[in-house]
């Protein structure tokens, strides 16, 4: 285990640029499934997630090897830098069978976005449960439901906590699942259909969507994710022979095509690390630029910040948030409490909510957060309210905090870290905080923010790592 040591109170000042999309990685990584030709991927964010999903691949047969100039980063397994090439002409799927594959698919929540693929091209997944942040319940209805829909067989074996998917294979009746020494490539028998998804899942979106572009005849996803990550996918796919048109809207429209090919791409920057590093100029920036930005691809984040009493400057690409000494949050035309949720996109994405509380608590004024999805991931606040915070945490999902303006400052203290969102929220929180702070299991940051110390400690923070 490791933790980080933090010494509060040193303003921030200078560049920063945001590593590639982590939900984008996951997606686009399994995406290289679905062909036999190379696919390069540019612009991979070395992180913890990612990495384990790129050695879980390798596991499989996938053959990676590097490409472009090394960056800086965490110092990932598979020695990511610029980009990688990922060719999947060689699968071993017997290890789709196998105990170390159940083991590491319950390590990692992306590994669930192996189905899509699998079943569009080999006829049959395997998946374990999957693992990742314990912010709630996290079901994964909507994406059986969209794959029984195209005519694929759902079997949940509980004695080894995994879930087998089929598609109806030429040489067995529809009715059958074919048996593990049966595997191997074959033209899809995925069937074109119309769904209506329960829920707007943007891992769940992706999953079917890789499933049906080599389907027979024409696939209708309606309520479909429309985040930025799935738009990428999106293109991708059509970049490799896919044809699926709606993109960036809630209704997609596949067309299947027999078989797909290799192609190049290139990652966006992660948005949600963007608005980390938002929420963390506006509470001990001294003048800080966040480079290449992609600002039309981020949504209200930035809007919604400023409802927070923040100065953003949009500079081309960059974003750049000067020095504040206060900065208030808004109300509403009647004069009512701001509220601020959570919805799918074009809301406002729930993964930074942590970061918009902790933010929250030196603003000048009161906000109500309310966050849908998750019913536990407003839990961290204890941790804030232990520093001296005032938080309200009303229900589950909704809580109340109250600006101090400043005027009493955060104290340092010693916490752990329970997921990825608010392990960077508590970070953000301790380099504001007066004194010393030490944050736990900071394996739940390093899944998902690439060398943070490294490139925090180079705008002036003090943090170290030990473990």
């Amino acid at each position: 285990m490791a933790s980080f040591i933090i010494e509060g109170g040193h303003p921030l000042s200078g560049t920063i640029t945001p590593q590639g999309a982590k939900n984008e990685a996951l997606q686009v990584i399994c995406a290289t499934l679905l062909t036999s030709e190379p696919v390069t991927i540019s612009n991979i964010p070395d992180i913890r997630d990612v990495n384990n999903l790129i050695e879980l691949l390798k596991e499989i047969g996938v053959k990676v090897s590097p490409c472009g100039p090394s960056q800086g980063g965490t110092g990932g397994a598979v020695g990511l830098g610029e980009g990688l090439t990922f060719q999947a002409d060689e699968l071993n799927l017997d290890y789709l069978q196998s105990d170390a594959f159940v083991q590491k698919c319950a390590q990692l929540r992306g590994s669930v976005l192996m189905i899509g693929p699998l079943l569009a091209r080999m006829g049959k997944a395997v998946i374990a449960k999957p693992g990742g942040d314990k912010i709630g319940r996290r079901r994964l209805d909507t994406h059986f439901m969209g794959f029984e829909r195209l005519g694929a067989h759902f079997n949940a074996i509980p004695e080894r906590g995994v879930y087998e998917i089929s598609a109806p294979s030429p040489q067995f009746p529809s009715t059958l699942i074919p048996p593990p020494s049966t595997l191997h490539p074959h033209p899809s028998t995925l069937r074109g259909t119309y769904m209506l998804l329960d829920e707007a899942s943007v891992t769940g979106t992706a999953n079917i969507i890789m499933a049906a572009v080599m389907a027979k005849g024409t696939t209708t996803i309606y309520n479909a994710a429309c985040e930025p990550y799935v738009q990428q996918l999106c293109r991708m796919l059509n970049s490799m022979g896919a044809n699926i048109s709606g993109i960036a809207s809630n209704l997609l429209t596949i067309k299947g095509v027999p078989s797909l090919h290799g192609t190049t791409h290139r990652i966006l920057p992660d948005m949600i690390e963007v608005g980390s590093f938002i929420g963390m100029a506006a509470m001990v920036g001294d003048g800080i630029r966040i480079k290449d930005t992609s600002p039309r691809n981020l949504g209200i984040i930035p809007s919604t910040f400023r409802r927070m009493g923040i100065r953003i400057r949009e500079e081309g690409d960059d974003l750049f948030i000067p020095h504040m000494r206060h900065y208030e949050i808004q109300s509403f035309i009647d004069g009512t409490i701001m509220t601020l949720a959570d919805a799918p996109w074009p809301g406002l994405t729930p993964d930074l909510i942590s970061v918009l509380i902790t933010v929250a608590t030196q603003a000048r004024g009161s906000v109500l957060f309310h966050q849908k999805m998750f019913e536990s991931r407003l839990f961290f606040v204890d941790k804030l309210i232990d520093m001296g915070a005032q938080i309200i945490l009303c229900d589950p999902h909704r809580a109340v905090v109250v600006g101090h303006d400043r005027k009493l400052q955060l104290r340092g203290g010693r916490m752990s870290s329970p997921d990825i969102r608010a392990g960077i929220a508590l970070l953000i929180a301790a380099l504001s905080a007066k004194g010393v702070s030490r944050i736990d299991n900071i394996e739940q940051i390093d899944r998902g923010y690439q060398n943070i110390e490294g490139r925090l400690n180079a705008l002036g923070a003090h943090i170290s790592r030990i473990t």
